[in-house]
């Protein structure tokens, strides 16, 4: 195959694109989102705060443990509900001894002043979803978790709003949950609209999922096709040709290099994956990156390959032509063109 029928415009690209994400990968995808875990725990969820007791505020603990529903879901549950993120987590873990300074959380409840002492908290290092196991399915579904810091963050996001000290309330006035304590008409409302706003949040990670599984499913398929003989590596670094000013080695989605082959200009083809159904700026930032790439890698005799589809990244036009014009090999996300790449792949490094 001549290398005309790898250059393609992105008019013959469009042509041969499927641009809606292939089943097996969304059904993949969907496997890993955590939305759906949340939705089917819901109802326990909201069933558990109907039976809180406002006037004993750590009941609230005795419930879960005789629901069998770990601390860490239902901390996951109410940092969407308030929209209180990792980040201003972090903010507030750093900051914590300036928010709580006898390490107690000190709000009003029924007119009364009510004193909970923290246990975990701080943390040392980062507060994130990882060190909470609220990350990904597979640790939210684990009963592995840091018990103490899990019991202080969801006090803290049921009563934080009705803090004593003005500056802890102005940092948690969305952690006003207990306010519906008590009122099972008002909690079912507030869960119900405020999944509405969390179903928006998730698909930024569901579209994510879907991307590292669209480029799971390439490699995999590549790597079955190219067999043995080559080597495959996911976001692999491609020595000699860096980026932000030459600190780092440009990383590829797919690495790809045959294995009999070795010495000091050992040839590579680095592939690049962007499948996106809607429009985002993805694709502008691999077009950015697109010339400075291609030229570096052409100069220590490697090539530059892009997989490009889906309908959105069709309506960034410009970003895709740039692609097309800097690449040696350009195909869609279909079989057929996946083993287009596979024919490059084998013509171009042996």
């Amino acid at each position: 195959m001549s290398d005309d029928n790898y250059l393609r415009s992105i008019e013959e690209l469009e042509s041969r694109a499927c641009n809606w994400w292939p089943v097996e990968v969304r059904e993949e995808a969907i496997k890993l989102s955590i939305l759906q875990y949340l939705l089917d725990t819901q109802e326990k969820f909201i069933s558990i705060l109907k039976l809180a007791d406002k006037s004993k505020p750590e009941k609230i603990f005795e419930l879960l443990e005789a629901s069998s529903f770990d601390c860490h879901l239902f901390l996951k549950h109410l940092i969407l509900l308030t929209d209180l993120g990792a980040e201003q987590l972090q903010r507030i873990n750093k900051e914590f001894h300036k928010l709580f300074p006898d390490r107690k959380l000190t709000y009003r409840l029924d007119r009364k002043e009510v004193s909970y002492p923290f246990i975990g908290l701080p943390t040392k290092g980062a507060l994130n979803n990882k060190r909470m196991r609220i990350d990904s399915l597979e640790h939210l579904r684990a009963s592995t978790y840091d018990t103490a810091v899990c019991r202080d963050l969801v006090m803290m996001l049921i009563y934080g709003a009705s803090s004593v000290s003005p500056r802890t309330r102005a940092v948690l006035y969305k952690c006003n949950c207990s306010d519906y304590l008590g009122d099972d008409v008002a909690i079912e409302d507030y869960v119900r609209k405020n999944y509405i706003r969390v179903s928006k949040i998730i698909a930024g990670k569901v579209s994510n999922d879907l991307g590292n599984k669209a480029q799971e499913y390439a490699l995999k398929y590549l790597s079955d096709k190219l067999g043995p003989d080559y080597r495959l590596q996911s976001n692999g670094r491609l020595p000699d040709v860096s980026e932000n000013d030459g600190k780092t080695w440009a990383t590829f989605d797919i690495l790809v290099d045959c294995v009999s082959k070795s010495g000091k200009y050992k040839q590579y083809v680095g592939v690049e994956v962007s499948f996106q159904e809607t429009s985002n700026s993805v694709i502008e930032r691999k077009a950015t990156l697109a010339r400075n790439r291609f030229v570096q890698v052409a100069s220590r005799r490697s090539y530059v390959a892009y997989i490009i589809d889906g309908i959105g990244n069709f309506s960034r036009r410009s970003a895709v032509r740039t692609l097309c014009d800097n690449s040696h090999c350009t195909v869609a996300y279909t079989p057929e063109e996946f083993d287009v790449l596979t024919d490059f792949i084998r013509e171009k490094l042996g």
